[in-house]
């Protein structure tokens, strides 16, 4: 990584102010996923348009992922063609590339304002992912939002040369199809099919493979990009 963010935290408060800094003005929100049983999946407004799942750095998640890859690789697999992905270049920049992957793939359902979002995506609609990473680093505005969003959390922001072992990553759906971006991976990850309905509980199906690499760590949280509910 060429430079390094502070790190921004996994709180839907945090993250929905940084969205209307990006100039965003949209009916929906980040909210916070209590749990995986029904009736606490049950609790999260619908439609949900995207999710973002942190989980931790670990030895068996790397091996896992590039596993993954190799794989896939080997078998050809063809990303899909139009999902707007971009490369994670920047240290401790998951959580805002997460959340510009929410964003930027649901574009027909959001309403991204006329800010600093809109020029970003403007300026890197014909870009590779790489130099979308690169654009990325040049953004004062997304980085400054970034850093604004990253000293708002509940718990003190680390500094931005400490190692951070968390991870976030996004899932949406994209013509049908459950996607995982992740910026550290060279191209976004087909799940299978879903649906408007699905896509929170086949988010937490993915998740769920996520934890089984690491069952006896607890560090996983998923917040939810759903319809904003009147305070």
């Amino acid at each position: 990584m060429s430079s390094r963010w502070i790190p921004i935290e996994s709180n839907p408060e945090v993250m929905n102010k940084f969205v209307a800094g990006l100039g965003v003005e949209s009916e929906y929100a980040f909210c916070d996923v209590f749990g995986f049983d029904p009736e606490l999946l049950a609790m999260v407004p619908q439609p949900v348009l995207a999710t973002l799942l942190l989980f931790p750095c670990t030895t068996n998640q790397d091996a896992a992922k590039r596993a993954q890859i190799a794989k896939l690789q080997a078998e050809g697999y063809v990303p899909h063609p139009t999902a707007f992905f971009l490369r994670q270049t920047i240290g401790n920049a998951c959580g805002t590339i997460g959340i510009i992957h929410a964003l930027a793939n649901n574009v027909d359902k959001i309403n991204i304002g006329e800010g600093s979002l809109k020029s970003f995506l403007t300026r890197t609609a014909g870009l590779s992912p790489e130099e979308r990473g690169q654009a990325l680093e040049q953004s004062d505005a997304i980085t400054a939002g970034h850093q604004a969003a990253a000293q708002d959390g509940q718990s003190a922001a680390p500094a931005a040369d400490e190692e951070v072992l968390l991870h976030f990553i996004c899932f949406t759906r994209v013509d049908g199809r459950l996607l995982e971006f992740d910026g550290t991976k060279p191209f976004p990850i087909d799940h299978g099919a879903t649906s408007e309905a699905t896509l929170l509980e086949d988010s937490v199906r993915v998740a769920q493979q996520f934890m089984a690499v690491d069952p006896d760590n607890l560090n996983f949280t998923l917040v939810a990009l759903a319809l904003r509910q009147d305070e």
